[in-house]
């Protein structure tokens, strides 16, 4: 696992190299191990390395069997050996024991193809000496990332946007209406950034540019199968425990490989319970795990935490995180993520990762994406209630299905009328596409109350949602409704905020890599095949997964309420250490300096707070956001973050010069 940046164009720079090592510079966190950069006239390739595969001999850039092509590489492609092979038979040989030696020498043989034979995530460039183009591609569904920029007719790319302020020219501005999606979605648009001008590499996607010309193709999409399609047929449920338990224990299998010791994350919840059962079942050996605890009761799981790792004997390492751990390390994770929060999450996924790194660990596998493809969140089967209540919107007791799904509403002795009021939006639009959505984008959208009058009316009545109809594939109108809302969760909160601000970032900023089994593209395709009662059975979510490792994990697990994974919000920032730091950061001067926000409104917000009065989940929200906000443009518009400031440029382990 590394960091990438780089440049191509016909703009000389002056100080190539120099630039090229603050770039580097900026995201050493991300490869401690080595670095190196290639250099001609019309390209600079930079990597920073965290070695996992090839210890010794594998730092980049590094060329094809021919020395047509140099590639700089971030990720990893586990079915690298098999493809090793492959080349090996077709006459290529090889120099390193690396997988990014078997991706450039697979370009070589097989051009933009080549893509398709990957098992992994991975962000790509590669650069070809012949045709002078600089080919970018990003994994099937956005796992590892990569950013880029046009500046003065060059292209700029890198793994973090942090890095383009060392760039000649680059501005830093945030976009107002990139901020609306935030504060609609809770992410962006798979191509977008909160930066102006400022893009992503979407997932599935590879980019060349030539002669001053950026061309974008797909080469993967998200499994589309609508009712009326054989491959909808997939509802046995003992032929699908079968093979989906077969595809699965693969996709572990080959995420084992590594030349360094590898441990797993344990939430406590069925995913990573599963994924720790099968690395048990490959491999007897005494497995690290390592969990998040809280000292506040409403966000534990660490009793299920400690039935899991003595369930299966792990040598497991706990990380208590506390209100203040979460306000003293927002900012640099704030940093590290690159776009505001409206939730304070990944915070202790940081200290997790932290911890991880301490024990000498670089490797962890997780249990994230079974939830966006097996239906294990509650907006699959909020969907489900709340179109089951439509059918008789006037029933007294349809509604009460809710406080099913959200116990917590009992105890806050939500009766009918109060569910109506809250769960009632848009309530008989299930014609709409977006359905299962809707309402918590509505709720989301309230945040943009807070807005500044200017920026307002600069949006000329911008809405989000409006600007997602372009950006569906044809034929989302024809699936069924579970899976149009899976559709919805995958492409733009998995992506934009699960795999980015909670995944990648969080584990990154400690030199740590995440492995995700179940993001498996074979693992991804044979379930978006799967009848949705296979994935939702009445309301008991996830429910092939249960059945396939019922009497494989414990009861409690399999048989436990599904509970989200949040982080205290309020009591973090409104504790006496941290709420004076807080004031500053959103006084007055700090939010009219901005213009983003509205300072009467963020007052208020303050006062809500420290008066105690009836805090809403959407206050929590609004908090964090304007917070996250108010930092991010401290960081990179103002350019006022520590790491800016003298930092030592980093050591190159390897220079090619190619004139």
């Amino acid at each position: 696992m590394c960091g990438i940046v780089g440049y191509c164009g016909h703009n000389h720079l002056d100080h190539p190299q120099q630039i090229l090592q603050k770039m580097l510079t900026s995201i050493k966190h991300r490869g401690p191990d080595e670095s190196g950069i290639y250099l001609s006239n019309h390209i600079g390739l930079g990597s920073v390395r965290l070695s996992i595969i090839g210890l010794s001999n594998g730092v980049m850039p590094i060329a094809d069997a021919y020395k047509e092509n140099w590639i700089v590489f971030n990720g990893e492609i586990y079915n690298y050996i098999e493809l090793k092979k492959e080349l090996q038979a077709l006459g290529y040989n090889f120099t390193t024991n690396t997988d990014t030696e078997v991706v450039v020498n697979l370009y070589h043989a097989f051009g933009d193809e080549f893509l398709q034979k990957l098992n992994g995530q991975f962000a790509i460039a590669i650069w070809n000496r012949k045709h002078k183009s600089l080919f970018l591609a990003r994994d099937r569904v956005g796992i590892r990332p990569l950013f880029y920029t046009e500046i003065n007719n060059n292209i700029v790319f890198g793994s973090e946007i942090k890095s383009f302020l060392h760039y000649p020219h680059f501005k830093s501005k945030l976009s107002t209406k990139r901020l609306v999606d935030y504060f609609t979605f809770w992410s962006n648009h798979p191509s977008h950034t909160v930066f102006e001008g400022v893009y992503e590499v979407p997932p599935g996607h590879f980019y060349k540019f030539k002669n001053g010309t950026l061309s974008k193709h797909q080469y993967w999409r998200l499994p589309m199968v609508p009712p009326s399609s054989y491959k909808y047929q997939k509802k046995d449920i003992k032929m699908a425990k079968q093979d989906f338990e077969t595809l699965l224990k693969d996709s572990i299998k080959l995420r084992l490989r590594a030349d360094v010791p590898i441990a797993a994350y344990l939430s406590g919840g069925l995913d990573s319970t599963v994924t720790t059962s099968l690395i048990k079942s490959i491999d007897s050996n005494l497995l690290n795990t390592f969990s998040i605890s809280f000292n506040d009761k409403e966000f534990d799981e660490s009793d299920y935490q400690n039935i899991a790792s003595q369930y299966f004997n792990t040598k497991h390492t706990t990380v208590t995180c506390t209100q203040n751990d979460i306000a003293n390390n927002f900012a640099q994770s704030i940093w590290n993520i690159e776009t505001p929060l409206l939730r304070t999450s990944p915070v202790p996924m940081n200290l997790l990762a932290k911890e991880v790194r301490r024990s000498g660990i670089k490797v962890v596998i997780t249990g994230e994406g079974a939830d966006e493809l097996l239906g294990g969140y509650n907006i699959y089967k909020e969907n489900k209630i709340r179109r089951f209540w439509a059918k008789n919107p006037s029933s007294k007791y349809r509604p009460l299905l809710l406080n099913q799904l959200y116990p917590y509403l009992k105890k806050l002795g939500r009766n009918n009328t109060a569910l109506k009021m809250f769960f009632g939006y848009r309530l008989e639009d299930v014609d709409h596409p977006y359905y299962s959505h809707l309402l918590r984008w509505h709720n989301t959208s309230r945040l943009k109350n807070y807005f500044s009058e200017e920026l307002k009316e600069s949006l000329e009545n911008y809405n989000s949602i409006d600007q997602l109809e372009e950006s569906m594939p044809s034929g989302f109108n024809e699936l069924d409704d579970l899976t149009k809302a899976q559709m919805l969760e995958i492409n733009w909160f998995m992506s934009g905020y699960l795999l980015s601000s909670q995944g990648d970032r969080m584990a990154m900023a400690n030199s740590v890599e995440g492995r995700y089994p179940f993001l498996d593209h074979r693992v991804i395709e044979f379930c978006m095949q799967l009848h949705p009662d296979l994935k939702i059975n009445i309301l008991n979510e996830k429910y092939l997964l249960k059945e396939v490792f019922r009497g494989q994990i414990p009861d409690q697990i399999i048989n436990r309420s599904k509970q989200a994974y949040r982080a205290p919000i309020n009591s973090a920032f409104m504790s006496e250490e941290f709420l004076p730091q807080l004031k500053e950061t959103l006084s007055q001067n700090n939010i009219k300096k901005a213009n983003i926000f509205n300072a009467e409104y963020v007052e208020k917000l303050i006062s809500k707070f420290i008066e105690n009065k009836k805090i809403s989940e959407i206050d929590n929200m609004a908090l964090s956001a304007i917070l996250s906000t108010q930092i991010l443009y401290k960081q990179f518009v103002e350019r006022k973050h520590h790491s800016l400031v003298g930092n030592t440029l980093i050591l190159l382990d390897k220079i090619i010069i190619d004139d």
